[in-house]
């Protein structure tokens, strides 16, 4: 199966430290954002595709020296147009009938990407108490998914979307539009393949986002190689 990682941004809460290094390339104990996460992909997972764009080629020279996957590719996103364009720029790279596609600067558990990647179609979830700050995950009364509604004025806690899905290869022949922000959003892809089919919602049993220097910093305390070591 193959796995899209997004590590194309920008990294502007972290400035100044991503003013040289791309944020997935930042250290967390050591070792690359990006390297804590391909640890933590399932063994079904023999092929990753990075879409990259600011210092890109660092990205492209760290893939070159990892050993974890022989079977890799780079797609450029030359004219950022939101995660949207990001998936759909992956089509002609992608083999797999399903494929997962996560941030490739966040942390997330092995075992919950291993549950994820049982699904036909779905997406980790996490509570949060500041709806305000994430896109929210809104379920059906069977707990699948309904739809993705980005950043609601709402009480928590509510369910955040952590940014990782497991996506059917039809994904492809949806369309979608462009949002307010004038990009295309991912989360309208999934609120399309969720109103034609069960969209599974896996709770997280750990996610940890990387939007802050603070938050960058706590990261380097947390016992990570128990949560993000696909097998344990």
């Amino acid at each position: 199966m193959d796995a899209i990682l997004l590590a194309a941004g920008l990294g502007t809460r972290l400035r100044p430290h991503t003013e040289k290094t791309p944020k997935p390339l930042l250290l967390v104990q050591g070792r690359p954002i990006l390297d804590w996460i391909l640890s933590a992909l399932p063994a079904g997972v023999n092929r990753i595709i990075v879409v990259t764009h600011y210092l890109g080629e660092q990205v492209e020279e760290y893939l070159r020296r990892q050993r974890r996957f022989i079977d890799w590719t780079v797609v450029p996103q030359g004219d950022p147009r939101g995660t949207g364009d990001a998936l759909r720029r992956c089509q002609a790279a992608v083999k797999s009938e399903k494929f997962l596609c996560l941030n490739g600067d966040d942390l997330f558990g092995a075992a919950d990407l291993a549950r994820l990647a049982e699904c036909p179609a779905g997406v980790i979830v996490h509570p949060v108490d500041e709806p305000k700050k994430f896109g929210i995950a809104f379920l059906k009364e069977d707990g699948t998914l309904e739809k993705l509604v980005e950043k609601p004025d709402l009480p928590g806690p509510r369910l955040a979307n952590t940014g990782a899905y497991l996506f059917p290869r039809i994904v492809f022949e949806l369309e979608i539009q462009l949002s307010k922000r004038n990009e295309y959003e991912i989360t309208d892809y999934v609120s399309q393949l969720a109103a034609r089919a069960p969209f599974y919602v896996v709770p997280a049993r750990f996610w940890f986002p990387i939007g802050t220097e603070d938050a960058w910093n706590r990261a380097q305390q947390l016992n990570l190689r128990e949560v993000m070591t696909a097998g344990t």
